[in-house]
């Protein structure tokens, strides 16, 4: 098995190891993973323990996923299941209405499909539960009704977010406004913001388990509200609306198995980047290499190609996921790469707003992600509910004839994917990085650390980051050494050392070693890894 030094810290904050055998939690925000605790403390099983922190991390990083948002998981219970949770679009979604435009419209109506998150949180806790289901609710109803001080990575991006949403004009827009830029403003770092209807609705959801949000009450004002400010979601197409569980996908990368969920998601982007690296031995070079560097950023390069090319609702598809992992086709591809840069064109959509969770106990084992898109989403908030509605209909694209092109009832490209790896058929545990495009960037960067490099889990999440951007654009962290910077400058990459936070994503890993589990939450985040 695989048996990183736990002792070897290359990086100053991989000292944070946090050690356990009977449970682990790790999330982006420490108020949601101590939801988390008080499940598996209370006898709950590893699946209540990840369900609690998704609720709760709707109300203390609203700046990433809220209770309209979509979901995906991955889950271990002797083998590994999938579940895709992502709504589709509303049947009156037309593509001809959008003729003239060259983008789909990223906030408003037109990007809202159907959330899948609720679904997704009844159906890992129809499988998995021991708790009761409204027992996952009392962390994030506390903190919904008190309040809590607003941690500051969050508050920094709710005061990005205020230059993107404020602005927006429309009757469709005044709730949003009011219940998360209540003075007109963004909250600061511990000002304590509350949202007591959004208390209320996670208890009707509760109450209800789900089916007030598909075919129930909070349906009725979600449609309501749609019809009143120009928008196509109708209670037909929320009562539609099913979780799906899905066959995971893998590849094997060195002595890993590498897992993700299949389209509409772009988990094969990351595979198939392995597959090209696979190729390689990059383990003769340094990890702080310019070799490394620039072998890493090329086969993600040429998968993102395939990705943003093939990747949609699977019903639409021509590629499929097999023949994008076919080991002969990764040998083809890895024979583009060169010494310099490839000029490929831009892989294709923006930051996303998105918050990713761990869970584990003697037995399950869960990876799972949710997200709202883009920071807040849509900018559309259900007057009196606390439902800001994600704008997932973004990921489509207006191309004739590309199977991602919008259309009814079709589920978009989506961002977000959980990872999980195995060794020999063996569970070692749940990984993911959230960020839009950074996600499968992530997702290889730290297999690459775990598996080439050796690295324990927190130091495989703190080591620097790249991001390719579009073209020869690539994003580098501060920590890059600059010999790395200027070797990819000399093979013609367009380099950029960015501060930007959020840019590189944020990740939490639990694995388990030996009779341990070892569970890590990066810095880039305000998160916490526990265990016990």
């Amino acid at each position: 098995m695989m048996n990183p030094d736990l002792t070897h810290y290359p990086y100053p904050s991989a000292r944070r190891v946090v050690l356990g055998r009977r449970g682990a939690v790790a999330t982006s925000q420490p108020l949601a993973a101590l939801a988390g605790m008080e499940m598996l403390l209370a006898g709950g099983s590893a699946v209540d323990a990840a369900v609690a922190m998704a609720i709760a991390l709707t109300v203390v990083e609203p700046t990433s996923n809220g209770i309209g948002g979509d979901a995906f998981a991955l889950v271990w219970d002797g083998q590994l299941h999938g579940l895709n949770a992502s709504g589709h679009s509303p049947a009156a979604l037309e593509p001809q209405r959008f003729e003239g435009m060259r983008e789909m419209p990223k906030r408003g109506w037109a990007s809202v499909t159907v959330p899948g998150q609720v679904a997704a949180w009844r159906a890992l806790w129809e499988r998995w539960g021991k708790l009761p289901f409204e027992r996952l609710f009392d962390p994030a109803i506390r903190y919904a009704e008190a309040g809590y001080p607003v941690s500051p990575e969050t508050a920094r991006a709710w005061r990005r977010a205020a230059e993107v949403f404020l602005p927006l004009e429309g009757p469709e827009y005044a709730a949003f406004k009011e219940v998360f830029f209540p003075q007109g403003r963004a909250p600061r770092p511990g000002e304590v913001w509350q949202s007591p209807a959004h208390a209320a609705t996670l208890r009707e959801i509760a109450r209800t388990g789900g089916e007030s949000f598909y075919t129930g009450a909070l349906a009725e004002r979600i449609a309501a509200f749609a019809a009143d400010t120009g928008g196509l979601l109708t209670r037909e197409d929320l009562a539609a609306h099913r979780a799906d569980w899905v066959a995971p996908i893998r590849t094997t990368y060195r002595d890993l198995e590498v897992w993700e969920l299949p389209p509409n998601g772009q988990g094969v982007a990351a595979l198939a980047a392995l597959n090209i690296l696979e190729t390689f031995e990059l383990e003769r070079y340094p990890r702080e290499s310019v070799e490394s560097y620039h072998l890493q950023i090329e086969a993600m390069k040429l998968a993102f190609a395939d990705a943003y090319r093939h990747v949609a609702d699977p019903r639409f598809m021509e590629v499929t996921p097999e023949a994008m992992l076919d080991p002969a086709y990764a040998k083809a591809r890895a024979a583009l790469i060169g010494e310099t840069a490839l000029p490929l064109a831009e892989p294709g959509l923006p930051q996303g707003g998105t918050v990713y969770l761990a869970a584990a106990d003697g037995e399950v084992m869960v990876s799972l992600i949710q997200s709202n898109y883009m920071g807040f989403g849509s900018g559309i908030l259900v007057p009196g509910t606390g439902i800001a509605l994600h704008n997932r209909g973004a990921g489509f694209v207006l191309e004739p004839g590309h199977p991602n092109r919008v259309g009814p009832r079709k589920r978009p490209f989506h961002t977000i994917i959980p990872g999980f790896l195995t060794q020999d058929g063996r569970p070692l545990g749940p990984f993911g990085v959230m960020g839009g495009p950074m996600q499968p960037q992530g997702h290889v960067q730290v297999v690459v650390n775990l598996a080439d490099y050796r690295l324990n889990p927190q130091a495989a999440l703190d080591a620097p980051r790249w991001q390719f951007v579009r073209g020869r654009e690539v994003l580098l962290e501060p920590g890059v050494p600059p010999h790395v910077a200027r070797g990819l400058v000399d093979r013609g990459h367009a380099v950029r050392v960015s501060v930007e936070g959020g840019l590189f994503g944020k990740g939490q890993v639990i694995l388990r070693q030996g009779e341990a589990l070892v569970a890590a939450s990066e810095p880039r985040a305000d998160g916490l890894a526990l265990a016990w």
